[in-house]
Order: structure tokens, then C-alpha cells, then sequence
């Protein structure tokens, strides 16, 4: 019986997983600002191309 009063007082499992859901939100913030990131940077490219190709048949 104390085992079990003393698996229900330990908290590492918790902690750990508190950590996991954790890291999975910063992961999950990172790919969405990276994605938003991306999407702008290949439009500024995209356009930068487009001006560079005019400035090249002029």
C-alpha cells in the first residue's frame, strides 16, 4: 500500500511531461512564425527578381 501512496506523491512523471508540452509549443510557435517568415521572404525575392529582370531587357 505505501507504494502506491508513494507513486501518487511523486511528481517527476508531471514535471516531465509539463516540460514535453512545453517544448512541443515553442516548436509548434517556431514552424508557424518560420512558415510566415518564409511565405514573405520568397514574395520580397520573388519581386526582386521581377525588378532585377527588367533592369536586365532595358
Amino acid at each position: 500500500m505505501t507504494f502506491f501512496k508513494n507513486l501518487a506523491r511523486d511528481e517527476q512523471g508531471a514535471t516531465a511531461i509539463e516540460y514535453g508540452l512545453i517544448a512541443a509549443l515553442i516548436a509548434v510557435a517556431a514552424i508557424t512564425a518560420m512558415t510566415n517568415v518564409g511565405s514573405t521572404l520568397s514574395g520580397t525575392f520573388g519581386n526582386v527578381n521581377t525588378k532585377m529582370s527588367k533592369g536586365v531587357t532595358a
